[in-house]
């Protein structure tokens, strides 16, 4: 079972863009690290995103490099500042390959519970459209596969 954790491009601010979408820079750094992850032929069962408009944009596009068995949609419990520990027994329970896109805080302390058994630190650098690999070869225990960040990727 693998789960990807992505977080959101860069963002407007609020002054900008009331909804907060990815800004021009944005949309080019999660096209970048999109063009980069087609060759890889990932496969996820779905892609989650918080609902949040640039969660959403980006989920989009990165839907358009990997194979999407079920469904790219918004999904309760992603917000910044949510509960992980749902979400962890959520992913567990179902043994699918799965993509979530959202926010600091919440994808630094999602990968912190699965890798280390606590949600305070953040074992993986979440800069705008960080991509890390986790994979969990047998039981309960997960690892670090890859990571990916638009400063990384060529081009």
């Amino acid at each position: 079972m693998r789960l990807y954790l992505v977080r959101h491009g860069k963002a407007a601010s609020s002054d900008v863009d009331p909804q907060r979408g990815l800004t021009e820079e944005g949309l080019r750094e999660v096209k970048k690290v999109a063009d980069f992850l087609k060759p890889l032929n990932i496969s996820v069962d779905y892609i989650r995103h918080s609902g949040k408009r640039r969660a959403e944009q980006t989920a989009e596009i990165l839907g358009e490099a990997v194979t999407v068995r079920e469904e790219i949609a918004a999904h309760t419990g992603l917000a910044p500042n949510d509960d992980v520990t749902p979400i962890r027994e959520e992913i567990e329970s179902a043994e699918q390959d799965v993509m979530i896109v959202g926010h600091l805080p919440f994808v630094g302390r999602l990968a912190s519970l699965l890798l280390t058994d606590s949600d305070c630190g953040y074992p993986i650098a979440f800069k705008p459209v960080a991509i890390g690999c986790l994979e969990q070869p047998s039981g309960n225990h997960w690892e670090i596969n890859w990571m990916v960040t638009p400063e990384v990727v060529p081009g």
